[in-house]
């Protein structure tokens, strides 16, 4: 199994819009996905439903999510693994101790929110933030994660592009 992993797209057709679309290799990637996972920030329901006409999507809230009817936070099993996603994560000291907390049934954690991807285990517990792959703020480059999953194994990387 295949997942593309999304955060802080924020894509709308507002004049002020960080971005309109997502790039062609993120839509190449989706395409190419079993599933998408998008750790909020998402701006525009039309968004996810472009998405979800491809292939099933899991989205929560995140703080630019105004008026959009999202869970705060998911838990999913895909094959084997267990698999939670939330948008804000807090601070970086005390991240993953933070995190097992509040998920201590998971073995992968997908938060968004900074748009700095990052990709580290912690003890057993795989955590993820894709970034962003509209709006880099300081990154030197746009991106998103993938994760394969094979029974309990799980294959993390960050496409920066």
């Amino acid at each position: 199994m295949l997942l593309t992993i999304l955060a802080d797209t924020h894509v709308s057709c507002l004049p002020r819009a960080r971005a309109r679309d997502l790039p062609a290799n993120v839509w190449e990637s989706i395409r190419e996905s079993d599933a998408v996972i998008h750790a909020g920030d998402v701006v525009d329901a039309a968004l996810l439903e472009a998405i979800a006409r491809m292939v099933p999507v899991h989205a929560v809230l995140g703080n630019n999510d105004l008026g959009l009817d999202l869970p705060t936070t998911l838990e999913l099993t895909f094959e084997d693994v267990n698999l939670a996603v939330i948008h804000d994560a807090g601070p970086r000291k005390g991240r993953p101790a933070r995190l097992r907390r509040l998920f201590p049934g998971a073995h992968v954690v997908v938060y968004g929110h900074s748009h700095i991807p990052d990709c580290q285990v912690v003890d057993d517990l795989l955590i993820i933030n894709p970034g962003s792959c509209t709006d880099r703020r300081r990154e030197p480059k746009f991106s998103f994660g993938r994760l394969a999953i094979e029974g309990c194994l799980t294959r993390p990387y960050i496409v920066r592009f």
